[in-house]
C-alpha cells in the first residue's frame, strides 16, 4: 500500500450508515496502511470497523462533495466524507491501487495488438509472394500469351521491328515447331534490344540477329533457344514480371486478367538491359537430350576454349545419344537471311 509520507496522522469526521440501518452516524475516520478505520467520535474512540482500502468504491462522481463511499460494489453499508484533505487522500490511494492491479484487458488488448502487428508485419512479407503465386499458378495459357505478346509490342518499340522475310520467317516456324512443341510458342529475332537471347509469358524466345547469322550451326541458335526455355522454367517470366510490377499488378491481373499498361512498359524496358542468370547444366543438358539437339556447338559459341562449358560438350554423345537434323540447309540459309543480310 503506498505511504502519504506527508501525513504523520490523517483524521477526518464523517456520517457513516452501518449495515441494515437507517440512521447516520458522526464517525472519526483514519487511514491505515492497508484499511480505513471508523470510530466511534465519542471520547473513547472505539472502532467499529475497519474498510479494506483495495476493495473501497466511491459512490459519488470524482469532484463531487461531499463524498460517498461503501466498502465493496454489493454493501448496502455507506460512509459520507466531507473533508477534502480525506477525499483528495483516499482517491490517491485509490488511483495508486488501480494501476498495481492486473488489468487483463489490457493485456488481451496488448497481445492482440502485438499478435496483429505481427500478422501485418508477415503479411506485408508474405501476402506479395502468395498472391504472386497465386496469380501465376490461375493464369491460363491464352492470357499468359498475350501478356506476351503484350510486352513484345513494347519491346518493338525499343528495339524496332523484328527481321521479317518471307522464307526466314517459314524458316523460324519449322525451328519453333522443331523446339516447342503444340501450338503456342513463339520464336522472334531482332536486330537490336536484346543482347542476345530472352524470353517472355506464352513462351516467346527473343534472339538476337547475331544468334543466326554469326554461326554455322544451326543447333547455336536451337541452343539458344532452348537455354531461355530452361530459364523459364527456373523462374516464371510471368513470376518474373509480377514481382517487379508489384502487388497491384498481382490484384488487378486476378481481378480483371490485365496487367496496367505503365507495368508492362517499365518491364519491357528492363527485359532490353537485364543480366541473365546463367543456366543451370543439369536440366540444359536433358533439354538437349529431350529435344535430341547436339550441344557442343552452343557450348563453344558461349565460350571457344571451351572451359566453362566443359559439362555441355561432355554430354554431346554421351548423355546426350540420339540427336536429329535441327534444320535442313535450305532453311538454316534462309533463317541466316531473315533480317535482309
Amino acid at each position: 500500500m503506498i505511504a502519504l509520507t506527508e501525513f504523520e496522522r490523517l483524521e477526518a469526521t464523517g456520517l457513516w450508515l452501518p449495515e441494515g440501518e437507517s440512521q447516520r452516524r458522526s464517525v472519526i475516520i483514519s487511514l491505515g496502511e492497508a484499511t480505513l478505520t471508523i470510530s466511534e467520535s465519542r471520547t473513547d474512540g472505539r472502532a467499529l470497523t475497519h474498510w479494506s482500502l483495495p476493495a473501497i468504491e466511491r459512490i459519488t462522481d470524482e469532484g463531487e462533495v461531499p463524498a460517498r463511499y461503501r466498502p465493496a460494489p454489493d454493501s448496502s453499508e455507506e460512509l459520507e466524507i466531507d473533508d477534502t484533505l480525506m477525499i483528495d487522500a483516499i482517491t490517491r490511494i485509490r488511483r495508486a491501487i488501480d494501476r498495481a492491479r492486473p488489468h487483463p484487458g489490457r493485456l488481451r488488448g496488448l497481445i492482440f495488438g502485438l499478435g496483429a502487428a505481427a500478422v501485418l508485419a508477415l503479411g506485408a512479407f508474405w501476402l506479395p509472394g502468395a498472391l504472386i503465386r497465386q496469380a501465376v499458378s490461375i493464369v491460363p495459357p491464352a492470357t499468359r500469351s498475350e501478356i506476351g505478346q503484350e510486352l513484345l509490342d513494347r519491346i518493338k518499340r525499343l528495339s524496332g521491328a523484328p527481321c521479317d522475310t518471307v522464307h526466314g520467317a517459314q524458316a523460324l516456324n519449322k525451328l519453333k515447331a522443331r523446339l516447342i512443341p503444340g501450338s503456342g510458342g513463339q520464336i522472334v529475332v531482332l536486330t537490336s534490344g536484346v543482347a542476345v537471347s530472352q524470353h517472355l509469358p506464352g513462351q516467346i524466345i527473343l534472339l538476337n540477329r547475331a544468334v543466326v547469322e554469326d554461326y554455322e550451326d544451326p543447333d547455336v541458335a536451337a541452343g539458344y533457344v532452348l537455354a531461355e526455355l530452361v530459364r523459364a522454367q527456373e523462374q516464371d517470366p510471368l513470376e518474373r514480371l509480377l514481382r517487379e510490377a508489384g502487388l497491384t499488378s498481382s490484384i488487378r491481373l486476378l481481378t480483371t486478367g490485365h496487367i496496367p499498361p505503365e507495368m508492362l512498359d517499365a518491364h519491357a524496358e528492363s527485359l532490353l538491359t537485364m543480366v541473365q542468370p546463367p543456366v543451370p547444366e543439369a536440366p540444359l543438358i536433358a533439354a538437349f537430350a529431350k529435344a535430341q539437339v547436339h550441344s557442343a556447338p552452343y557450348a563453344y559459341a558461349r565460350d571457344i576454349t571451351g572451359a566453362s562449358v566443359l559439362p555441355l560438350i561432355e554430354a554431346d554423345g554421351v548423355q546426350i545419344e540420339t540427336t536429329r537434323l535441327v534444320l535442313s540447309d535450305g532453311d538454316w540459309v534462309a533463317l541466316q537471311g531473315v533480317c535482309g543480310g
